[in-house]
């Protein structure tokens, strides 16, 4: 399904300040709030995260330059699984902003049965439904990040080396990921440090005990008092990268190469993820690829497929000469050994497969003509094969 313009889904022009664009925002969060919209709630949940997506590519300046210059597909591999998910939205802060006045931020609790407690939605749609699992297990790898380049096939053929620049998060130096300002941080009072709060509700003359990851820590436990003026809280900022890689020989397309550590930084203080650059292949307009080996068609003139001769022909490599057989058919095959692609596993080069095909001349001189009418005068009757085909037999 095509995605919709991120300008059209917050009604704001391209020129937009970011001050519109938060204004736009906030006026429709409020309006496809799940639990205030007129919709209902499946669909207000899927507006709301439309028009949260647009808003966390559009706020951002690098995100919003790499969507103005390449669409979707520029902004894809900032996104987790090179899709927009909740995780991916890095303004908390700005929807606690736009929701205190409902409290709890207005979302109401959602039970999850395969965690056994409840998540507050505003914790399910921030990726936080796992905060108490997170907590025993410890911090996670941030999200790893894809980006797609594009090679032409002599570049897979000797390898080649390239720079990216590479937009992704970083740990804020200022508070050392904290988001708290000289990275002082303290303990939650609501829930003194346990990340959940327990409600006991009594139905009849049972008793149900619910618990919920505390909505003013998000399950962390830990509050910031006052927030990093550099990163406002979010314990991450954003940066260009430029990385250079190294594309070896034979790659083929759609092999993915893995850069450890280059990838998103982790909001809860874990270790940043990976970059995976996925490499395409661009196609050749002479040269065809089978694997290891390459294929092309080339042309020669009558009389050399006839007397045969010596001819030069392109590799990937420079030009070889290709020796042509007296009556070569047209169609004919020649091989060229070792004159192909590396072998990804080393094991040494493809073959090189060349086709001739016979060319017939567009114009032709008187001499030319003639000769040829005396060509066909010495060949009017055909010959093996054909000879019971002769007129009048």
């Amino acid at each position: 399904m095509t995605k919709r313009d991120y300008y059209q889904i917050l009604g704001v022009s391209k020129d937009a300040t970011v001050d519109e664009i938060k204004k736009a925002y906030r006026r429709l969060a409020r309006q496809y709030h799940p639990d205030v919209s007129q919709l209902d709630r499946k669909t207000a949940e899927e507006k709301f995260k439309e028009i949260s997506e647009a808003y966390e590519v559009l706020v951002d300046e690098e995100k919003r330059k790499l969507y103005d210059m390449y669409g979707h597909a520029g902004v894809s591999g900032q996104f987790r699984d090179g899709q927009f998910t909740w995780r991916d939205f890095s303004h908390m802060s700005d929807l606690r902003d736009i929701f205190s006045d409902l409290g709890n931020f207005g979302f109401g609790d959602f039970a999850f049965g395969d965690l056994g407690f409840g998540d507050s939605i505003f914790d399910i749609l921030f990726g936080r439904r796992d905060a108490y699992r997170r907590g025993r297990e410890g911090p996670r790898r941030g999200q790893s990040l894809r980006y797609d380049i594009e090679i032409t096939l002599q570049e897979a053929a000797t390898g080649v080396t390239k720079e990216l620049a590479i937009p992704h998060s970083v740990k804020c130096e200022d508070c050392g990921g904290t988001g708290a300002k000289d990275g002082k941080i303290s303990t939650c009072p609501a829930c003194d440090g346990k990340g959940q709060k327990s409600t006991v509700e009594r139905r009849g003359y049972s008793q149900f005990i619910s618990i919920t990851t505390c909505p003013r820590c998000r399950g962390t436990g830990k509050i910031v008092v006052e927030p990093c003026p550099k990163c406002h809280g979010e314990g991450i900022t954003y940066k260009t990268s430029r990385i250079s890689i190294t594309i070896p020989k034979g790659v083929e397309d759609g092999t993915r190469l893995r850069i450890p550590g280059a990838g998103e930084a982790d909001v809860e203080g874990g270790p940043p993820g990976d970059l995976f650059v996925v490499v395409h292949v661009k196609e050749d307009e002479l040269f065809k690829r089978n694997g290891a080996d390459i294929w092309i068609d080339w042309p020669i003139s009558f009389p050399q497929a006839a007397l045969g001769a010596e001819i030069e022909v392109p590799t990937l490599w420079g030009k070889v000469k290709l020796k042509i057989p007296p009556g070569t058919q047209g169609g004919t095959v020649f091989r060229l050994r070792g004159s192909g692609i590396e072998k990804f596993d080393g094991s040494g080069r493809g073959d090189q497969f060349v086709r001739v095909k016979i060319e017939v001349p567009q114009k032709l001189t008187e001499e030319q003509k003639n000769l040829l009418k005396k060509f066909a005068e010495l060949e009017n009757e055909p010959k093996g094969r054909f000879s019971r085909f002769k007129k009048g037999s």
